[in-house]
Protein backbone atom coordinates (compact mmCIF):
# COMPACT_ATOMS: atom_id res chain seq x y z
CA UNK A 1 0.00 0.00 0.00
CA UNK A 2 1.34 3.43 -0.96
CA UNK A 3 1.51 5.97 1.86
CA UNK A 4 0.53 9.45 0.66
CA UNK A 5 1.78 12.62 2.31
CA UNK A 6 0.90 16.28 2.00
CA UNK A 7 3.88 18.05 0.45
CA UNK A 8 4.68 21.67 -0.42
CA UNK A 9 6.26 22.54 -3.76
CA UNK A 10 7.73 25.94 -4.57
CA UNK A 11 8.38 27.49 -7.94
CA UNK A 12 8.83 30.69 -9.88
CA UNK A 13 9.34 32.09 -13.34
CA UNK A 14 9.62 35.45 -14.99
CA UNK A 15 7.65 37.09 -17.77
CA UNK A 16 9.16 38.98 -20.69
CA UNK A 17 6.47 41.69 -20.60
CA UNK A 18 3.19 42.53 -18.86
CA UNK A 19 0.83 41.06 -21.46
CA UNK A 20 -1.75 38.29 -21.31
CA UNK A 21 0.18 36.31 -23.93
CA UNK A 22 3.53 36.55 -22.15
CA UNK A 23 1.99 35.62 -18.80
CA UNK A 24 0.13 32.67 -20.36
CA UNK A 25 3.35 31.36 -21.90
CA UNK A 26 5.28 31.59 -18.62
CA UNK A 27 2.54 30.16 -16.39
CA UNK A 28 1.82 27.25 -18.74
CA UNK A 29 5.54 26.42 -18.95
CA UNK A 30 5.83 26.57 -15.15
CA UNK A 31 2.82 24.30 -14.61
CA UNK A 32 3.97 21.87 -17.34
CA UNK A 33 7.25 21.48 -15.47
CA UNK A 34 5.47 21.13 -12.13
CA UNK A 35 3.36 18.24 -13.46
CA UNK A 36 6.17 16.49 -15.36
CA UNK A 37 8.94 16.71 -12.77
CA UNK A 38 6.72 15.74 -9.86
CA UNK A 39 4.59 13.23 -11.78
CA UNK A 40 1.66 15.21 -10.44
CA UNK A 41 -1.96 15.11 -11.62
CA UNK A 42 -4.19 18.10 -10.78
CA UNK A 43 -6.49 15.80 -8.77
CA UNK A 44 -3.57 15.38 -6.31
CA UNK A 45 -3.29 19.15 -5.76
CA UNK A 46 -4.90 20.53 -2.61
CA UNK A 47 -4.28 24.20 -3.36
CA UNK A 48 -1.98 26.61 -5.12
CA UNK A 49 -1.16 30.19 -4.22
CA UNK A 50 0.30 32.37 -6.96
CA UNK A 51 2.11 35.61 -6.21
CA UNK A 52 2.99 38.23 -8.79
CA UNK A 53 5.22 41.24 -8.55
CA UNK A 54 3.53 44.64 -8.70
CA UNK A 55 4.52 45.14 -12.34
CA UNK A 56 2.29 42.26 -13.53
CA UNK A 57 -1.43 42.96 -13.81
CA UNK A 58 -2.47 41.79 -17.30
CA UNK A 59 -4.19 38.60 -16.05
CA UNK A 60 -4.47 36.43 -12.94
CA UNK A 61 -2.19 33.36 -13.04
CA UNK A 62 -5.05 31.27 -11.58
CA UNK A 63 -7.22 32.23 -14.57
CA UNK A 64 -4.52 30.83 -16.83
CA UNK A 65 -4.19 27.64 -14.77
CA UNK A 66 -7.96 27.04 -14.86
CA UNK A 67 -7.73 26.68 -18.66
CA UNK A 68 -5.65 23.51 -18.22
CA UNK A 69 -7.35 20.10 -18.29
CA UNK A 70 -8.52 19.05 -14.79
CA UNK A 71 -7.35 22.29 -13.14
CA UNK A 72 -10.84 23.81 -12.88
CA UNK A 73 -11.45 22.15 -9.48
CA UNK A 74 -8.10 23.07 -7.88
CA UNK A 75 -8.38 25.73 -5.14
CA UNK A 76 -6.27 28.68 -6.28
CA UNK A 77 -5.49 32.14 -4.98
CA UNK A 78 -3.67 35.09 -6.57
CA UNK A 79 -1.91 37.68 -4.41
CA UNK A 80 0.60 40.46 -4.96
CA UNK A 81 4.16 39.71 -3.84
CA UNK A 82 5.59 42.07 -1.26
CA UNK A 83 7.73 44.67 -3.02
CA UNK A 84 11.36 44.83 -1.94
CA UNK A 85 13.60 47.42 -3.57
CA UNK A 86 15.94 45.74 -6.05
CA UNK A 87 14.03 42.45 -6.14
CA UNK A 88 13.39 40.41 -9.28
CA UNK A 89 10.92 42.09 -11.64
CA UNK A 90 8.02 40.52 -13.61
CA UNK A 91 8.11 37.42 -11.43
CA UNK A 92 5.37 34.86 -10.82
CA UNK A 93 5.83 32.51 -7.88
CA UNK A 94 3.73 29.64 -6.58
CA UNK A 95 3.31 27.53 -3.49
CA UNK A 96 1.55 24.23 -4.18
CA UNK A 97 0.20 21.84 -1.55
CA UNK A 98 -0.34 18.37 -2.97
CA UNK A 99 -0.66 14.71 -2.05
CA UNK A 100 2.39 12.73 -3.16
CA UNK A 101 3.59 9.23 -2.37
CA UNK A 102 5.69 9.38 0.81
CA UNK A 103 8.71 8.03 -1.03
CA UNK A 104 8.46 10.55 -3.89
CA UNK A 105 11.06 13.28 -4.27
CA UNK A 106 9.82 16.85 -4.53
CA UNK A 107 11.15 18.95 -7.39
CA UNK A 108 10.82 22.71 -6.98
CA UNK A 109 10.52 24.54 -10.30
CA UNK A 110 12.55 27.70 -11.00
CA UNK A 111 12.61 28.86 -14.60
CA UNK A 112 13.93 31.76 -16.66
CA UNK A 113 15.39 34.64 -14.60
CA UNK A 114 13.78 33.19 -11.45
CA UNK A 115 16.55 30.59 -11.44
CA UNK A 116 18.70 33.07 -9.55
CA UNK A 117 16.20 33.03 -6.65
CA UNK A 118 17.08 29.43 -5.76
CA UNK A 119 20.08 28.26 -7.81
CA UNK A 120 20.33 25.25 -5.48
CA UNK A 121 16.96 23.98 -6.83
CA UNK A 122 17.49 24.68 -10.55
CA UNK A 123 17.34 21.70 -12.92
CA UNK A 124 17.28 21.41 -16.71
CA UNK A 125 13.82 21.50 -18.30
CA UNK A 126 12.02 18.16 -18.32
CA UNK A 127 11.97 16.30 -21.61
CA UNK A 128 9.19 17.53 -23.89
CA UNK A 129 7.08 14.94 -25.75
Amino acid sequence: MVEWRTRAIRGATTVSENTVEAMQESVMELLDELEKRNQLHPSDIISITFTVTQDLDAIFPAAIARQRPHWDTVAMLDVQQMHVKGSLERCIRFLVHAYLPGSASVFHIYLRHAQKLRPDWVQPLAHRD
